[in-house]
């Protein structure tokens, strides 16, 4: 929630457990939800991020984005929802350029 609002957007959080997001942000009247992730499990390179809820995954018609915090390098990735298309586990690697979701690290423009 701090680094989303030092970024400049607007940050609420659902009352409860009533919301399948965490928060709700906006910038110019545009509310976006998001559901927030992180991970320390790494194997070989990659860290391995768990993005379902109740077994299942996400949905569009649930949540706008992912925000995965990669703890060990403090890097987050800002992933849209139709960005991994249904899958349980991100594979994420911060040090490669050429992986699947570099493009999204620290990507807050996509919120804006």
């Amino acid at each position: 929630m701090t680094r989303a609002a030092k970024q400049g957007l607007m940050v609420s959080k659902p009352w409860g457990e009533s919301a399948p997001y965490d928060l709700m942000l906006e910038c110019r009247g545009r509310g976006l939800r998001v559901q927030v992730k992180s991970t320390s499990c790494k194997r070989n390179n990659l860290y391995f991020c768990h993005v379902m809820s109740r077994r299942v995954s996400y949905s569009k018609s649930e949540v706008d984005f992912i925000a995965a915090y990669v703890v060990p390098v403090e890097v987050w990735y800002i992933i849209p929802i139709n960005a991994f298309g249904g899958q349980g586990d991100l594979a994420l690697a911060p040090d490669c350029e050429t992986s699947k979701y570099y493009r999204y690290q620290e990507a807050w423009q996509l919120l804006m």
